[in-house]
């Protein structure tokens, strides 16, 4: 089973050591960058570690935008040596039930960006109701997704 657990200084190190294959470093920024844009973002972000078996096997933050106001999902990613189990489906459940409990304010829209060039990533987000919204920034499309609560 997959779960989600919050970085903390007892679990960051092991966020740092998550890789990606060479080929998949375009599509998704590393832990370390992500943790320090959460650590500018405090008020309005928490980042998680994916947990399978009790190891850490990815990385994920949600960040609300009060301007919208939305969730986003940013920098999701399965370590490579973990892909194909499964984990990233079972992760995004997990944070589309975690958003759902409104922890930063009320909003039923949860955003993300994807490279158009991320095929298995884009097969998951659709798989899971998000649809392209048109908008587009650099190489990356956005997808939203109404969570019906």
């Amino acid at each position: 089973m997959t779960e989600l657990r919050k970085i903390t200084e007892d679990n960051f190190l092991d966020a740092f050591r998550l890789r990606l294959s060479p080929e998949q470093e375009k599509f998704v920024s590393h832990p370390i960058r992500s943790l320090a844009q959460a650590y500018v973002y405090r008020d309005q972000c928490q980042p998680f570690g994916i947990y399978a078996d009790g190891v850490m096997v990815g990385y994920v933050m949600v960040i609300y935008d009060y301007d919208v106001p939305e969730y986003d999902i940013w920098h999701m990613m399965i370590d490579a040596s973990q892909q194909g189990r499964g984990c990233g489906g079972d992760a995004l459940d997990r944070v589309l039930d975690y958003v759902r409990t409104k922890p930063f304010g009320p909003s039923d829209r949860v955003a993300l960006t994807c490279s158009r060039e991320n095929d298995h990533a884009l097969r998951l987000y659709k798989s899971r109701g998000f649809t392209e919204t048109g908008a587009v920034d650099e190489d990356e499309i956005e997808l939203s997704l109404t969570l019906g609560i």
